[in-house]
């Protein structure tokens, strides 16, 4: 009797999460699905797959593949950067550890709009970069509003939530595996390939994951460093939500943008699954 008690305390305890659940993310959601599935006939509203047609045209496919082509790259870019700082932060030879990844936070204290503006003033044609190549004699570049821009934005804003999962994954890794696999006569090369790299992969996908995702729905980075030239998927829906006022066609993109997301969570959990049995045998 006391263990039903207990179950249903515990039960009427989750009540109110249920609650909030429901109320900010479920009815959302329904709301966002319901608009998707209208148009406007005539001044009344009538359910149709319209929207999701429109979203399939050949323009609007541009814009998602060049939103997750660049994703993908600022999510590479900071797999090769992140990695070898998280090593170096986990690494028991390294003093600096702490300062280090005090820096590599510091940036996250600041908003997200005054980090993304700050490199306006660095990259454009009278910024930092172009004043000292002015000034040893060098030609200007032109560094704003190109893709180069964007990536560069989106792994700066990005990079810390690669290198904090990594980082706990091989700050948690048992050294005595690293000791035993030396003493069997393992070199270095060997056991960063054998046994570090597979027993960090639960960290990389977590990376992954934390900076695939808002990298393919931004559009602050590429409002200011993209300029007009590079609409992603996130200005997209924002243009139809704050512009252009046609919520309908809106959220049919926002809900092919969450399938987007959906799955590909789904992917990496399949593969952080198979990279954890890997890691095992």
């Amino acid at each position: 009797m006391a263990g039903k008690d207990s179950v249903l305390a515990r039960k009427r305890m989750a009540i109110p999460f249920l609650a909030w659940a429901f109320i900010f993310i479920v009815v959302p959601i329904a709301l966002v699905v319901y608009y998707s599935l209208c148009i406007e006939v005539d001044g009344v509203m009538v359910f149709s797959l319209a929207n999701y047609a429109r979203a399939f045209e050949p323009i609007y496919l541009k814009v998602l593949w060049r939103s997750v082509r660049l994703a993908l790259a600022s999510t590479a870019a900071c797999i090769i950067v992140g990695y070898p700082v998280a090593y170096i932060m986990a690494s028991k030879e390294y003093a600096q550890k702490n300062l280090l990844l005090f820096l590599f936070l510091v940036p996250m204290w600041m908003n997200f709009l005054l980090r993304t503006y700050s490199w306006l003033t660095i990259l454009e044609n009278n910024g930092l970069i172009n004043t000292f190549l002015a000034f040893i004699g060098l030609p200007k570049m032109s560094l704003l509003y190109n893709s180069q821009a964007v990536i560069l934005g989106m792994v700066y804003n990005f990079l810390p939530f690669m290198i904090l999962p990594i980082h706990t994954s091989l700050s948690k890794m048992d050294k005595s595996l690293i000791e035993a696999a030396e003493d069997l006569g393992a070199d270095s090369r060997q056991v960063f390939l054998r046994l570090v790299l597979p027993l960090s992969m639960p960290g990389v996908i977590s990376g992954i994951t934390m900076v695939f995702l808002p990298a393919v729905t931004t559009f602050i980075i590429s409002d200011l460093l993209g300029g007009a030239q590079f609409m992603l998927i996130g200005n997209l829906i924002e243009q139809q939500f704050l512009k252009v006022s046609n919520w309908n066609f809106g959220a049919a993109v926002s809900v092919i943008l969450m399938i987007l997301i959906i799955a590909s969570v789904g992917i990496f959990s399949i593969v952080d699954k198979d990279s954890d049995e890997g890691a095992l045998f």
